[in-house]
């Protein structure tokens, strides 16, 4: 997982910074070409106190980062630190701040920058396999597929189906990730993206709204409209730092249609959204698609690119959006399956996950819930779409045999992940 590219971008734009405040920088120029002359693992943190005496109280934790912490992988990292001052400790505050529910592992840890998934990848490595289905990143290779002629089917039952949506997280690279930009970076990012997102035409074009620009019934329509993110309240998105200087440099931009739409600076630079009413999921993975493609052009254009490597994929801020960082979702009603107790183990098998109708950390509202691919790497973009459009026919068609009074049975478990 090289970083040079990074390291070199950010040598070249300190380079830049230095020239245009000319001698009243030759202070600064020590510090910032010796920081950045630095290999990932040669950053280290003065302690004024032994490992032991640090390591966090884990044992009612349940999550992905304290099943696979030890004292002594701990000892190891815990004086390393990124190229731009990332610590293990800021990595996995978040998980111990908050511990978990007993019945849902969250992932527990964040990436503050690029290179952390190369500098503490000792622990990294463990929670990805953990998280992502046993994909290992030390061995595997993460395939990428962008096709959307592809797909099969797609169409699904409007009595069921109410919407369809496809987003994906894309970040900037030689910027630091959320929970560590600073304020500049973060309007750098807003600059380059909302920038390259004018350049977009046809169906595609749009406008860029900001949130500090807003007003409050405006955000609240477009919140409820699910089109907009909301400021950040749990508490594993404010214990990583995400919700500083809120709404500095965050907004949205979508095109008039408002359904291809792009958020900037929530939980990762970018989020990319396809959405629409209905249950035509083909169009709007084909919409995400042509979309997504002609945002990466735009932004290479303007000489920056998104962080990718071969092993991980797409680099975003939590582990569990590596590699194809997609998630594609419908919003169906199942009022009949929703209530058996059989529907946790087919959505297991199927790898799907289910949420509430509002996303994350929400109740179901009239039976209606959100049901996505739990998986995000390991797989293509075509692969979890069609898992995706496999697994919700299925729930559909046990829906239907209850409504006639039939039995339903527990499908077999998909593939693991693949490299």
């Amino acid at each position: 997982m090289s970083s040079t590219f990074a390291r070199a971008l950010s040598a070249r734009r300190s380079a830049a910074l230095l020239a245009a405040v000319g001698a009243a920088g030759s202070l600064g120029a020590g510090f910032l070409f010796s920081r950045d002359s630095l290999g990932p693992s040669e950053r280290t943190k003065r302690r004024f106190y032994p490992p032991s005496a640090e390591y966090p109280d884990l044992r009612k934790h349940n999550n992905c980062m304290a099943s696979n912490l030890t004292p002594a992988i701990y000892a190891r990292l815990c004086d390393k630190a990124t190229p731009a001052g990332w610590t293990l400790d800021q990595c996995i505050q978040t998980g111990v701040d908050n511990p978990g529910h007993p019945f849902i592992k969250t992932v527990g840890m964040v990436a503050g920058d690029e290179e952390s998934y190369e500098v503490f990848a000792e622990l990294f490595d463990p929670v990805i396999e953990e998280r992502h289905n046993g994909y290992n990143p030390r061995t595997m290779k993460h395939p990428t597929d962008l096709e959307a002629r592809k797909i099969k089917g797609g169409h699904f039952d409007e009595r069921y189906v109410l919407s369809s949506r496809v987003r994906t997280g894309r970040s900037i690279r030689g910027l630091s990730l959320p929970p560590a930009c600073t304020r500049a970076e973060r309007r750098e990012v807003e600059k380059v993206t909302a920038e390259a997102l004018n350049g977009l035409t046809g169906e595609l074009a749009g406008k860029y709204y900001r949130l500090s620009e807003m007003t409050d019934k405006e955000q609240e329509q477009l919140i409820e409209d699910h089109f907009l993110f909301d400021k950040p309240v749990s508490p594993l998105l404010t214990a990583a730092g995400m919700a500083r200087d809120w709404p500095d440099a965050r907004g949205i931009w979508h095109n008039h249609e408002k359904t291809f739409l792009v958020w900037i600076n929530e939980e990762d630079h970018t989020r990319v959204i396809s959405m629409e009413k209905g249950g035509n999921m083909k169009r709007v993975f084909e919409r995400f698609c042509r979309g997504l493609k002609e945002v990466e052009r735009l932004i290479l254009e303007r000489g920056w690119e998104f962080m990718w490597n071969e092993r991980l994929g797409y680099i975003l801020t939590c582990p569990s959006n590596l590699g194809t960082g997609l998630r594609a979702g419908v919003h169906i009603k199942l009022p009949l399956l929703s209530k058996d107790h059989r529907l946790s183990k087919i959505l297991e098998n199927l790898r799907l996950q289910k949420r509430g109708t509002g996303g994350v950390d929400t109740a179901a509202t009239g039976n209606i819930f959100d049901i996505s691919n739990l998986d995000r790497l390991g797989k293509s973009e075509v692969e979890l779409v069609q898992l995706v459009i496999d697994g919700v026919n299925y729930l559909i068609d046990c829906e239907r045999r209850l409504e006639r009074g039939q039995d339903i049975r527990i499908p077999a478990p998909v593939g693991q992940s693949r490299g």
